[in-house]
């Protein structure tokens, strides 16, 4: 009995302490509370999208406020802030880095950066204080610039993200779609000091690394990265270094991870990588993402090895074999993604074994075949299925209907046979997604009760043959819905916006107009309506609310000017009303939020408004082929971002604008009034295409810094791995090339083109011009330019097309022209070059056109053969026949002048010697000559005297 009150009295006592330290847990230490409150006073947040931060108050127990977690002493230990809308940057002096005894920080998805648009916000050097963290999240934070050192005195963070850049660290499955904007190389975090082998040496209990997006600053660890010592992190389970520029093979060290489940490599140059040693050395894997690394060939056979693989992306790469059909020993995969590849043939059969397979993305390939009914029988899990920009044809199995899970179904555009049945939709209750472009659709007869019971939020129907719009669709909750490319014509009917629509895609039919009483929801953000047959003037009555931020309505008859309705989407970035019929002035209002405004070939006049705003976000501007006046305005140095500008075909009269900003790509002023030299202090290192031609330019090339141009300088591998685009996307920048109008709609990052055409430049072309090896086009004609033609020029291997005529150049045609492979173009008519025309297999196929008007010049393809002493001069360089030109005719000269000399003064004695009269008439006349010259001195005190006498008399 007394042993039962004992143990009795013991339970009691516990569950007394147990009591007493959860209430103790819960309890919140003053000066922790203050900390909290001070923190929240510091940080600049939007109280509508928070959902920790608004709720902070001194009301209740602070280790109970959302985000906030505190351990059993009272101390703050853990702070959840990821996606609070913070903005305006950290302090150095934040009350944040008080938090001493702080384990979990989390600032993701925030936007530190939204209030300095053009200034990096750094990571404070103050986080070093917070010694006791174990899980630091800064990804996508707005953070920018060097990594600081003091990150190396975290040495117990077991879990470390940092990631930035554009883009997230998944790829989303199947999104809503948008239309593609600009995009321009974006400031991110760098490592140089600490490096990557640094944070390797010093964090040695890292589980958990992702820098993706971080860029490794030196060049020569992004190329030499496969030296880097990784023991001392041998316990890591997960590595993610997406986009990082990294080159060459895994590091060693690398290999010897057996821990590590989940690899992300991806947007790296890893071509030289051996996937056999990667599937042989890491059989714990479970996630392994390699992206657009350049991989080629086929899939090794170990690749079977990965029995442990769930989650598998091999996308954009190079891939060309078959889809190995060992994939069917990977039997817990349930994401693979292979698309943007070569993979050709069909779908290996083995493919069913994956039954628990979620997410397929095999698009954008070269699979050819039909779809084996008995494929997708077992896939009872499938969820997602992204078959298109493929070769399949036959029929859709009817299997494909008989997936209950399937929430995304994108088939299109293939070569499948036969009319898609839209009726085949009632037996997918979960289908929420829908694309079936290019296929042949027959939407039936069914009215929309019939289609009552769908729950599709996306549906894409482009090029479906469709004559009249889908009636069932009144009936839909869309977001999203294209039906491009069909054959809609009359009125857009009212009913077609819906409440929730979010993108509405009806371009390239015969639409006319939109039928009325119609309401844009405030949640609309893309509506594309271009090419189709609309008229008269653009009336759309766009809500104050509206989320619009894409509008296309290029390629229609629209006319009247530029409604200022327009303006009322506060959000509205990207505007493309390209190839219509307006007029009028620009709206002021219009650069108030634009990144995107082609308002190219109108017929828009008055000057650019001067109101581009201190914040000014434009990239993209194209005001080609108007009737615009003025100057550039001096606002637009606000631009930082500007990447774009074409003003060509108006009647703009200004000096060159020197003061836009260092980001541009592409620069078009021709057929304009501009004048002036091209003198600047500022650098375009991004700069690829240069269009000044037909106007009144004047000066010396030597004064163009062509060296700061460095895009067009550095190799192509370099500059890949030194920023993180591969091509600029544009609605068509028109271009004279190879002698023809050229419109390019995208421009790769080894592209670049110069044209300094009809102006007024002279002097002589600089030798700097072949230090840009990246030029496809160069138009230096009709221009005053003298002097010859650069050796150099022999260095550009990427040269297509070379324009120098009707100029007053001189000398040799450089023979290392002649080497030139890619040269298709070549026009050197009309100036004074001399001697033979190169040799070379490629200068064999020009005509007598490109050497016209040389009266100089001899040799194929002209009819004038060329002398041997012309013959002897081929193998000389330019400056070394003209050095030899001027020395033959320094020679002939003096051998001329003492050939007459000796003769004249020779048969002069002569005379002078045996005949007596001529001698004497010969001195008397130099006596004569003498006493004149006399005469003529004095003659002037003569007539003084006589003036004076005739005075004085």
């Amino acid at each position: 009995m007394l042993s039962n009150l004992l143990l009795l009295f013991i339970c009691i006592l516990i569950s007394s302490f147990i009591l007493t330290t959860h209430s103790y847990n819960n309890k919140c230490l003053r000066h922790q509370e203050i900390l909290l409150l001070q923190l929240k006073h510091e940080l600049i947040f939007d109280s509508s999208l928070s959902t920790k931060l608004a709720r902070w108050n001194e009301s209740g127990e602070c280790c109970k406020w959302h985000g906030v977690e505190c351990d059993a002493s009272g101390h703050v230990v853990c702070l959840q802030l990821d996606g609070e809308a913070i903005s305006g940057g950290i302090g150095e002096s934040s009350s944040l880095f008080r938090f001493k005894y702080l384990q979990k920080l989390n600032l993701a998805f925030n936007y530190l950066d939204l209030n300095y648009p053009h200034n990096l916000i750094p990571i404070p050097k103050s986080i070093g204080n917070l010694t006791y963290l174990t899980h630091l999240n800064l990804s996508h934070a707005g953070f920018g610039g060097q990594v600081p050192s003091e990150i190396l005195s975290l040495t117990r963070l077991a879990t470390l993200d940092i990631s930035t850049g554009a883009q997230g660290r998944e790829k989303p499955n199947m999104e809503i779609p948008r239309l593609p904007s600009l995009k321009i190389p974006t400031v991110a975090l760098s490592l140089e000091r600490p490096n990557l082998e640094m944070l390797f040496q010093n964090l040695t209990e890292l589980r958990e690394l992702c820098l993706d997006w971080v860029n490794i600053t030196s060049f020569h660890e992004r190329k030499n990265w496969s030296h880097i010592k990784s023991s001392n992190i041998s316990s890591l389970t997960s590595l993610s270094l997406v986009g990082c520029g990294l080159h060459g093979p895994l590091p060693k060290s690398f290999l010897q991870l057996h821990s590590l489940s989940i690899l992300q490599l991806d947007a790296n140059d890893l071509s030289a990588v051996s996937l056999h040693d990667l599937f042989t050395n890491f059989p714990s894997l479970t996630t392994l993402t390699l992206s657009g690394c350049g991989l080629k060939d086929s899939i090794p056979s170990t690749f079977a090895n990965l029995t442990k693989l769930t989650h598998v992306d091999l996308s954009y790469n190079l891939f060309k074999s078959s889809i190995p059909s060992t994939i069917a020993n990977l039997t817990k995969l349930i994401h693979v993604d292979l698309s943007f590849n070569f993979f050709k043939g069909s779908i290996p059969s083995t493919f069913a074994n994956l039954t628990k397979l979620i997410h397929v993305d095999l698009s954008t390939n070269l699979l050819t075949g039909s779809l084996s009914p008995a494929m997708f029988e077992g896939l009872s899990n499938l969820v997602h299925l992204h078959l298109g920009f493929n070769f399949f044809s036959g029929y859709v199995p009817r299997s494909l209907f008989g997936l209950p899970s399937l929430v995304g179904l994108q088939l299109g555009p293939n070569q499948f046979n036969g009319t898609f049945q839209l009726d085949n939709l009632r037996s997918l209750p979960n289908l929420a997604f829908l694309d079936l472009s290019s296929l042949s659709v027959d939407i039936g007869n069914v009215n929309s009760s019939s289609y009552g019971g769908l729950q599709l939020k996306v549906l894409l129907l482009p090029s479906c043959n469709l004559s009249h719009f889908p009636d069932f669709i009144k009936d839909l909750d869309l977001q999203a819905l294209d039906l491009a490319a069909n054959s809609l014509a009359g009125e857009i009917p009212s009913w077609i916006w819906g409440t929730h629509l979010l993108f509405l895609a009806l371009s390239f039919n015969h639409l006319t107009n939109l039928q009325k009483p119609y309401h844009i929801p405030p949640s609309l953000e893309t509506l594309s309506l271009h090419s189709n047959q609309f008229r008269g003037e653009l009336h759309l009555h766009i809500p104050l609310e509206s989320r619009l931020s894409t509008l296309t309505l290029d390629n229609n008859s629209l006319s009247g000017s530029i409604p200022t309705s327009l303006c009322n989407a506060r959000h509205l970035s990207y505007l493309d009303l390209f190839r219509n019929k307006l007029s009028g002035s620009i709206p002021p209002c219009l650069f108030e939020n634009i990144r995107f405004l082609d308002l190219c070939q109108n017929n828009i006049s008055g000057v650019i408004p001067d109101s581009f705003p201190l914040h000014c976000g434009l990239q993209f501007f194209d005001l080609n082929n108007n009737s615009l006046e003025g100057k550039i305005p001096k606002s637009i140095e606000h631009c930082k971002g500007l990447a774009y500008m074409n003003v060509g075909n108006n009647m703009m009269n200004d000096t060159f604008p020197c003061s836009l900003s260092s980001t541009l790509i592409v620069l078009v002023l021709h057929s304009n009034r501009f004048h002036g030299d091209l003198r600047c202090h500022t650098t375009w290192p991004f700069l690829q295409i240069l269009d000044v031609s037909s106007n009144h330019f004047s000066g010396s090339l030597d004064s163009i810094n062509f060296s700061s141009w460095t895009a067009m300088v550095v190799r192509s591998d370099e500059r890949l791995a030194q920023g993180p685009y591969r091509r600029f996307s544009s609605s068509g920048v028109t271009l004279i090339m190879k002698g023809k109008m050229v419109e390019l709609y995208e421009i790769w990052f080894d592209f670049s083109s110069i044209d300094l055409s009809s102006n007024s430049f002279y002097g002589t072309i600089p030798n700097a011009i072949g230090n840009l090896t990246s030029l496809h086009h160069l138009n230096f004609s009709h221009n005053a330019l003298n002097g010859s033609i650069p050796e150099s020029f022999g260095q550009l291997s990427n040269l297509e097309s070379l324009d120098l005529s009707v100029n007053e150049l001189t000398g040799l045609i450089p023979g290392e022209l002649g080497d030139l492979t890619f040269l298709e173009v070549l026009n050197l008519s009309y100036n004074k070059l001399v001697g033979e025309t190169p040799k070379g297999r490629q200068m064999q196929t020009f005509s007598v056109e490109s050497f016209e008007g040389n009266p100089g010049l001899c040799g194929f393809p002209l009819h004038t053969s060329c002398s041997p002493r012309d013959d002897n001069h081929n193998g000389l360089s330019t400056r070394e026949h003209d050095d030899l030109e001027v020395e033959r005719e320094i020679g002939w000269e003096i051998v001329c002048a003492a050939v007459g000399y000796v003769v004249g003064f020779g048969g002069l004695m002569g005379l002078l010697l045996f005949r007596q009269r001529l001698r004497e008439r010969y001195f008397g006349k130099i006596e004569e000559v003498v006493e004149d010259m006399f005469i003529a001195r004095d003659m002037p005190r003569i007539r003084a005297r006589r003036a004076a006498a005739w005075k004085s008399g």
